[in-house]
């Protein structure tokens, strides 16, 4: 009969580097997690704020429930953009502000991302 083939562990006191191993692959697995949440986060938020913008240049419905909710989200995440450029036309200046919030939060999480990756 043909013997199972079994894997051999190593001995759990062998040495410290083998330890020190595991424990950075578990460090560097979990930061390349955490950086992936801050990607997937900052694309929702950009994907909000596009929305919003979207919804506000092309003339929604601001009395639809869903319209007012992703233009409410749209412009709290925009707040501090608020008024960074003034237009004559309203619909302009949100769609250059936001605009601008959308990218300076993309690239933020880019940083932090790739800061966390490494």
């Amino acid at each position: 009969m043909a013997r199972a083939m079994t894997m051999r562990r190593r001995p759990a006191a062998a040495d410290d580097n083998g330890r020190t191993a595991v424990v950075a692959e578990g460090a560097r697995r979990g930061a390349w997690g955490v950086a992936r949440l801050v990607m997937f986060v900052a694309r929702v938020v950009v994907l909000v704020i596009v929305a919003g913008i979207l919804l506000v240049v092309l003339k929604a419905n601001p009395g639809n429930e869903i319209v007012q909710a992703v233009t409410d989200a749209a412009r709290w995440l925009a707040g501090p953009f608020k008024n960074l450029f003034t237009f004559g036309n309203f619909r302009t200046g949100v769609a250059v502000n936001w605009g601008i919030a959308a990218v300076v939060y993309y690239l933020a999480a880019s940083l932090v991302a790739r800061l966390l990756a490494r």
